[in-house]
C-alpha cells in the first residue's frame, strides 16, 4: 500500500487545553479605600473535536498530523476581566469515521453527517475569580479557583465508507469493470487478482434523475476473516452498505459454492451483515447463449435474487440498476 493516497486507519495522540486560573485581584483606586474583590474568571481550554466534511474521502491528512495539542485558556485579571477562551482544534474527517479509545478499544462515537461534531477531548473549564466568593461574612476573599486540567489520550480513527451498494466478490470478478461502466469512477482494471487495493466510490444514475452510491471493495478470498489475502482491512467498509451486490463470474467452477464462501466470510466477520439485502450478479456473461443461461439457473443459490450481466457488452446493466434501486427503497 506504499504510495497510496487512501488511508482509512490512523492513530492519533491528542491533548486538550487546561482552563485558565481565576484571579484573586482587589479593586484599587485612588479614592476607594476598600474596593473589594474584582478578580475575573479564567478562560476555557481548547477542545479536540472531529467534524464531518463531505469533501474528505480519506484520513491521509491526519496520517502526518498525529499529535494534536490544544492551547490553554488565559488566566483572569482585575476589573472582573475574564481570560480568553482557547481556540478549539477542529479536525475535518470523512463521513463514516469511527473513533475509538486506543487503550480500551471502546467506541467514542462516529461521524456520519456533514457538519456533525464529535468531541474527543473537552477542554478544561476556567477557574472562578475571587469576585464569586465574596459573602456577607467574608467580603475580601483572597483566594480564587484554579483552572480545570485538560485531558489527553490516544485514539484510533477508522473510516467505514458510506455507500448504498457494496460490491462483494473474489478478486478479478469484474467489480471494478462494473463500477467504471455504471458511473464516472475510473478504478484500476487489469486481468490479475487484487487489482483493486483500496475502495472506490462511484455515483450511479438511474431513471428520472435519481442516483445512488456504489462502492467497489477489494476482493475477498476464503479465510479473509482470519487475515488471509487483504484480510479484514476492508471488510468493515461493507458494514455501511444498504445493499450487498455479490458478483461471481460465469466461468466459476461452482457458483453456489463460491456464493456460500463469500457469505461465510462476511458472517465470520460480522453476523449482522446477514440482515442486509443481497443480490447476486453473474458477470462476464457476454459469451453465454440463452440455452446455457437457462441451464445455469438450476445451479444458482437459493433465496437470492439473481441477474446475468456483462459490463463490457452492456448486458442487463439497466436491469441491474433498476433492481438495486428497487431494493434500496423496499
Amino acid at each position: 500500500m506504499a504510495g497510496s493516497n487512501f488511508v482509512d486507519y490512523v492513530k492519533i495522540f491528542a491533548r486538550s487545553g487546561h482552563g485558565g486560573a481565576g484571579s484573586a485581584h482587589f479593586r484599587r483606586e485612588k479614592f476607594v479605600a476598600f474596593g473589594g474583590p474584582d478578580g475575573g474568571d479564567g478562560g476555557k481550554g481548547g477542545s479536540i473535536i472531529l467534524q464531518g466534511d463531505r469533501q474528505y474521502w480519506t484520513l491521509i491528512h491526519l496520517k502526518y498530523q498525529r499529535h494534536q495539542f490544544a492551547e490553554d485558556g488565559e488566566c483572569g485579571s482585575g476589573a472582573r476581566s475574564h481570560g480568553k477562551d482557547a481556540k478549539d482544534i477542529i479536525l475535518p474527517v470523512p463521513l463514516g469515521t469511527v473513533a475509538r479509545n486506543a487503550e480500551t478499544g471502546e467506541i467514542v462515537g462516529e461521524v456520519t453527517e456533514h457538519g456533525e461534531q464529535l468531541v474527543l477531548l473537552k477542554g478544561g473549564r476556567g477557574g472562578l475569580g475571587n469576585w464569586h466568593f465574596r459573602t456577607a461574612t467574608n467580603q475580601a476573599p483572597r483566594y480564587s479557583q484554579p483552572g480545570e486540567e485538560g485531558a489527553e489520550g490516544a485514539f484510533i480513527l477508522e473510516l467505514k465508507v458510506l455507500a448504498d451498494v457494496g460490491l462483494v466478490g473474489f478478486p478479478n470478478a469484474g467489480k471494478s469493470t462494473l463500477l467504471s461502466v455504471v458511473s464516472a469512477a475510473k478504478p484500476k482494471i487489469a486481468n490479475y487478482a487484487f487489482t483493486t487495493l483500496e475502495p472506490n466510490l462511484g455515483i450511479v444514475e438511474v431513471r428520472d434523475g435519481h442516483s445512488f452510491v456504489m462502492a467497489d471493495i477489494p476482493g475477498i478470498i476464503e479465510g479473509a476473516h482470519e487475515g488471509k489475502g487483504l484480510g479484514t482491512r476492508f471488510l468493515r467498509h461493507i458494514e455501511r452498505n444498504s445493499i450487498l451486490l455479490f458478483m461471481i463470474p460465469a466461468d466459476s467452477d461452482d457458483i453456489r459454492k463460491d456464493y456460500e464462501i463469500l457469505l461465510g466470510e462476511l458472517t465470520q466477520y460480522n453476523p449482522e451483515l446477514l440482515d442486509k439485502n443481497r443480490i447476486l450478479a453473474i458477470t462476464k456473461c457476454d459469451m453465454l447463449d440463452d440455452e446455457l443461461i437457462e441451464e445455469m439457473k438450476s445451479h444458482l443459490p437459493d433465496r437470492v435474487e439473481t441477474v446475468f450481466i456483462s459490463s463490457v457488452a452492456g448486458l442487463n446493466i439497466t436491469k441491474l440498476k433498476d433492481m438495486l434501486w428497487s431494493a434500496l427503497h423496499e
